[in-house]
């Protein structure tokens, strides 16, 4: 694929106290060619907003309130005000912990930009998985979540990796409504009844630079596994309406 075709992708970084890692993921990106830069500051304490405009980001969507869904919602809302923002047709989520491979980016746009795809999730299960990268209650949570969507909906996922790609305007109707944990699950689910093209790539995956939010506590695995199963049940609990409203649309 040709890198220039990126320019028509928004990245979306969700990012609380990564000032680190900002020089190292940025200037990639932008050597790519990426459309638009967003990092979603999540209420940092140190220098990440900072450093996110410093090395290339398109503009640093502010979200006091805690939680991976709320930052990403957040820097959705920060694409309609980028320049040129109709020129985006994609739009792709990428952790800040340089955890996922940027340069894989391609990957993940080209089966949505070429319509062999409507999203396009980064699966760590299967790639080539750096040892210690994800930690157990990281494998077994994701495990019982994909399970669960298997079961309620009949769509074998292999991961809820968080590197991944989307249609805009598939993004747009799905109207997102988790603010934590449970946003990949629900992004998941929605496509599935939306009747997405759901593609799963290979994906390496190394170990974080710095401290996990999440996995990195007893308190965060908690909260993540409360959040990803209660995401799973509201979203159980309200299927039927929601699949009639998509039958609805036009």
């Amino acid at each position: 694929m040709d890198t220039t075709s990126l320019s028509r992708t928004a990245v979306l970084i969700p990012a609380l106290n990564e000032a680190d890692n900002m020089p190292v993921l940025l200037p990639r990106l932008v050597e790519l060619g990426v459309g638009a830069i967003i990092v979603c500051d999540n209420g940092s304490t140190d220098d990440t907003a900072r450093l996110a405009s410093a090395h290339g980001a398109t503009m640093v969507a502010h979200e006091p309130t805690p939680g991976y869904g709320a930052a990403c919602y957040a820097g959705i809302e920060a694409l309609a005000l980028v320049p040129n923002s109709d020129r985006i047709d994609v739009v792709a989520f990428l952790d800040a912990d340089l955890a996922d491979d940027q340069d894989r980016l391609p990957q993940l746009v080209e089966p949505i930009l070429q319509g062999d795809a409507d999203i396009v999730i980064g699966v760590r299960t299967r790639g080539q998985r750096e040892l210690g990268s994800m930690s157990l209650p990281q494998v077994f949570g994701n495990a019982l979540a994909t399970g669960l969507i298997r079961l309620g909906w009949g769509h074998r996922y292999q991961d809820l990796g968080p590197f991944r790609a989307i249609r805009r305007t598939d993004l747009t109707k799905m109207q997102m409504k988790d603010r934590a944990f449970g946003w990949t699950v629900e992004m998941q689910i929605k496509a599935v009844e939306q009747k997405l093209q759901i593609l799963e790539v290979d994906m390496p995956y190394f170990k974080r630079r710095g401290k996990s939010k999440i996995s990195g506590t007893v308190r965060g695995v908690f909260l993540a596994g409360y959040w990803i199963l209660g995401t799973c049940a509201r979203l159980w609990w309200t299927k039927k309406r929601r699949i009639k409203a998509n039958r609805s649309d036009p």
